[in-house]
């Protein structure tokens, strides 16, 4: 894989982190924005990038690429992933896809056209431990409860609290709790149990009618389900299965699955992941393998389950009237 980032923010740092231990992947280049470039050279010079562009489309032109990973706000996403693919890239795309899963099954359409490969940057889901509790979903019984909690006081609240707005509160970038960190819990629902029969959002509102913090419930065929999220107060994170014969719980974030408690019939045991370990290099692994394999059938299966989630994501947007352009 011949990779290029787009961005120069928070998330692209954790990647270059994660990158500089991945064998089979090059990083050809990264591009920033042109405010950026002097903060693109350092980080070019820091980690060994041959090539920066401050322009996406001369990038795009660059018959090295292969790859094109976007790190970009999220009103971005959906502009710079079809850019390219149309010039057939393949697409590593931050989380959420999109703000609205209309546009996402355009670029599924597109990208399955094109014959290349389209993917979501979820962390959780290509961890070891997520395929723990996958394996073990089936061993607690019948499942009739779960819940999850991924909560942080945001950084920027205390600014968006003063009037300034930034994009992670701003509905016009597709901000807000919702999609910025309950998405995390809804994922795991989702992959876990499958799209709700019933689903409702409810929410605290922010002056200019952005979702601070909210509550995500669904209701399944045996199950009912409960997924918090917020940016404007903070709990500790969890993410609980509960089965007629135990119970699996991921202690602490639910976007890092990083130690998972299984309970089976009054059995416990516990995985914990080392924290030194960059949990975006499962994800990164998986990428690249799957497209050296050139087989579609594995990430046409998380395609489904993307729009899945970002269609249930839309249908909660909606339960509230928040509106992103």
């Amino acid at each position: 894989m011949k990779l290029a980032l787009i961005g120069s923010g928070k998330i692209i740092m954790m990647a270059l982190d994660a990158l500089k231990t991945m064998q089979e992947i090059e990083l050809v280049a990264l591009c920033v924005r042109p405010e950026s470039e002097e903060k693109g050279k350092v980080l070019c010079q820091q980690f060994g990038i041959a090539k920066l562009y401050t322009d996406y489309q001369v990038l795009l032109q660059d018959e090295e690429v292969d790859t094109v990973y976007i790190g970009l706000p999220n009103h971005l996403h959906y502009q710079y992933t079809e850019q390219a693919l149309m010039a057939n890239k393949h697409v590593i795309c931050e989380k959420p896809f999109t703000p609205h899963w209309e546009q996402l099954q355009e670029l599924i359409l597109l990208s399955q056209k094109r014959n290349l490969f389209l993917f979501e940057a979820i962390t959780s889901i290509h961890t070891p431990e997520f395929a723990i509790i996958k394996q073990n979903m089936g061993k607690i019984g019948e499942i009739k409860a779960i819940q999850g909690n991924y909560s942080q006081y945001s950084s920027r609240y205390n600014d968006y609290l003063q009037g300034h707005v930034h994009g992670a509160f701003d509905p016009k970038q597709a901000g807000g709790a919702l999609y910025d960190i309950n998405l995390y819990n809804i994922y795991l629902l989702v992959a876990l149990m499958g799209k709700p029969d019933n689903s409702r959002y409810i929410c605290n509102r922010g002056f200019n009618g952005i979702d601070t913090s909210g509550i995500f419930t669904a209701q399944y065929a045996t199950a009912t389900a409960s997924c918090v999220g917020a940016k404007d107060s903070a709990s500790p994170g969890f993410f609980i299965i509960q089965g007629t014969k135990g119970y699996i719980q991921v202690q602490g974030a639910p976007s890092l699955c990083q130690k998972v408690e299984v309970c089976i019939e009054g059995e416990t045991s516990t995985v914990i992941r080392d924290e030194s370990i960059n949990h975006m290099i499962y994800e990164f692994a998986y990428f690249r393998d799957q497209v050296a394999s050139q087989k579609r059938q594995q990430s046409d299966e998380l395609l489904a389950l993307a729009l899945s989630v970002s269609k249930v994501l839309t249908e909660a947007r909606e339960n509230v009237g928040l509106i992103f352009e």
